[in-house]
């Protein structure tokens, strides 16, 4: 048992280390905080989205926004597209699941709003559809996938793709680069008390 739980760490560790050297993915996150951090500056908001653990790992991320990361200030405005159970339930039933987060953007989301799917394959029907609804509405939009970045590679403004094959690898790291995005994006709008 305990060669299993090292051998698990070891491969987190290995896919940070990955992360870690890749100039052009630590490049684009730093991207992505400073797109956030200027729609936030505008008076805009970040909508997050994914289904199962991405959905998941998308509600962790707006509430570290919403509510504080590192230390106490104002909100900054964030939501998670999979947390109304009515209004999930009724866009599926009524229209299908794979419209489930572009309807709602055309509901919520304005121009200079960003918007980050989060999919560990990087084909997510929903979350595909959601980045068109974007781009008609100028919403910048960000993927968070896995190595090859799916078809969502070819549909957001950008990709950042984590170098794994293995869902829980790729979720772990999705975290990571959610936190260090969290982490500038607050640094920026707020000084540290």
């Amino acid at each position: 048992m305990k060669n299993t739980i090292q051998k698990t760490i070891n491969e987190s560790v290995s896919v940070k280390q990955l992360l870690l050297n890749d100039d052009v993915t630590l490049s684009k996150i730093e991207t992505v905080a400073k797109k956030m951090i200027d729609s936030y500056k505008e008076g805009h908001k970040t909508m997050f989205a994914g289904n199962g653990g991405s959905a998941a790992d998308s509600q962790h991320l707006a509430a570290e926004l919403v509510n504080r990361f590192c230390f106490d200030r104002d909100g900054i405005p964030a939501l998670a597209l999979s947390t109304d159970s009515s209004v999930v339930t009724s866009i599926s039933n009524d229209y299908g699941y794979d419209v489930l987060f572009s309807r709602q953007i055309k509901a919520l989301g304005n121009k200079g709003d960003v918007f980050v799917g989060i999919s560990t394959s990087g084909n997510s029907e929903n979350i595909i559809n959601a980045f068109r609804v974007c781009k008609e509405k100028e919403i910048f939009t960000v993927g968070l996938t896995g190595e090859t970045g799916g078809k969502m590679a070819q549909e957001c403004d950008v990709c950042l793709c984590v170098p794994s094959k293995v869902t829980a690898r790729i979720q772990e790291s999705h975290i990571l680069i959610g936190h260090i995005i969290c982490g500038l994006v607050e640094n920026a709008l707020f000084e540290k008390k």
